[in-house]
């Protein structure tokens, strides 16, 4: 039995679908990616699970448990960042734990493991007795982060919990989900794609309220639409025309800026054709000289686009 269940979850906004019969199933332990543009319902989707809204349609269950059922009891197993991760600015950080502790109804022992625990696992002991106004924005993620998981969830639920960080501080808050996903189970929504590749081990795609997509990052990244990237750079004549002629070829596109004389491509093929022997057959018969010829690994960028620009159903 799957840890978290949303069951053809639906929820409208004056008249406006935000959230489009959901269904997808987690299992305890998995560090699941969420991803989908801007309005496609991710933080809907997120504030269902959360309770923080209700669906109109569809049910949830956790452990096995309805959510309407659960309650109060469900929010104690939640943990939550929010995109905007609303922070008290005047508050020190050690007095905003201790705030969100008593809201959580910890006390005596385990509040004080929980506190330890959360500022151990989130490296803001440097900061503990500092105003969070006065934080960088990375440090105030962590704080975010150690409200999200003092009460120990067995759900986190993290809704873009990099964005607006340098590339520096996106390393730090990733390797700190990593360490948090390895005893609980992780719903991460973020709008870094190469995040996703590094943090999560599946992918859910929606777009305009409807999941597209679901499974293993790595198989996912394999399917977009039946096709492979091959880069080829070669010196020659008329090397960007004659490739796109060869059967299978579905695209040609400069890749970068080559080195002079030479032409690099990143062509668009068939995957159910390998085309390398011909291109490489063409070079020979052509007389260029080949610098470059192999195929390049899924793009997870690219998937993502294809699955999330469909036209509106008509």
């Amino acid at each position: 039995m799957s840890f978290l269940v949303l069951d053809q979850v639906s929820k409208r906004f004056d008249g406006v679908i935000a959230v489009d019969r959901v269904s997808f199933a987690i299992d305890r332990g998995e560090v699941v990616g969420f991803l989908g543009p801007n309005g496609a319902g991710k933080s809907t989707t997120m504030r269902i699970i959360t309770q923080y809204f209700e669906a109109d349609t569809g049910t949830i269950h956790l452990d096995g448990v309805p959510l309407a059922d659960a309650a109060r009891d469900a929010k104690r197993r939640i943990g939550y960042l929010p995109e905007n991760n609303p922070l008290y600015s005047d508050m020190l950080v050690a007095d905003y734990l201790a705030f969100i502790a008593d809201l959580r109804e910890l006390d005596g022992v385990v509040r004080d493991r929980s506190l330890e625990e959360a500022v151990t696992s989130t490296g803001i002991a440097s900061v503990y007795y500092r105003p969070i106004g006065e934080l960088s924005k990375g440090f105030r993620q962590r704080v975010g982060l150690a409200q999200a998981i003092l009460h120990r969830p067995d759900l986190l639920v993290l809704d873009e919990p990099t964005e607006g960080l340098d590339p520096n501080q996106r390393v730090e808050i990733r390797r700190l989900i990593g360490e948090l996903g390895k005893d609980r189970t992780v719903l991460l929504s973020t709008h870094v794609l190469s995040e996703v590749q590094q943090s999560c081990s599946r992918l859910l795609i929606i777009s305009r309220g409807r999941i597209v997509a679901d499974g293993p990052v790595d198989r996912l990244m394999q399917q977009a639409e039946g096709v492979v990237q091959i880069a080829v750079e070669a010196e020659g004549a008329d090397v960007t025309a004659e490739l796109a002629r060869l059967p299978g070829i579905r695209g040609v596109e400069a890749a970068r800026a080559g080195v002079a004389g030479r032409v690099a491509a990143r062509l668009t093929a068939d995957r159910e054709a390998d085309v390398r022997p011909a291109i490489f057959a063409l070079a020979k018969a052509r007389g260029w000289t080949l610098y470059e010829l192999h195929q390049e690994t899924g793009n997870l960028e690219e998937l993502f686009r294809q699955l999330t620009a469909t036209p509106e159903p008509s």
